[in-house]
């Protein structure tokens, strides 16, 4: 048999890992559900909204 090293890691240490934290991740996000709060459009103005849903969408598209 082969020594194993700590900085290798296998498949099923992975997969130990996998099985752990999916069910961690499913219950963050069943626990957090918020709701979601839209601000209302000013539907007279030509110009571009300052919302949070336009400013998360400035802020993921800048590189």
């Amino acid at each position: 048999m082969t020594r194993k090293t700590e900085e290798a890691s296998s498949r099923r240490d992975f997969l130990k890992l996998a099985a752990t934290t999916a069910p961690l991740a499913a219950v963050a996000v069943a626990t957090t559900g918020g709701t979601a709060e839209a601000a209302e459009p000013d539907l007279s103005s030509n110009k571009m909204q300052d919302t949070a849903h336009t400013r998360a969408y400035l802020d993921s598209v800048r590189f």
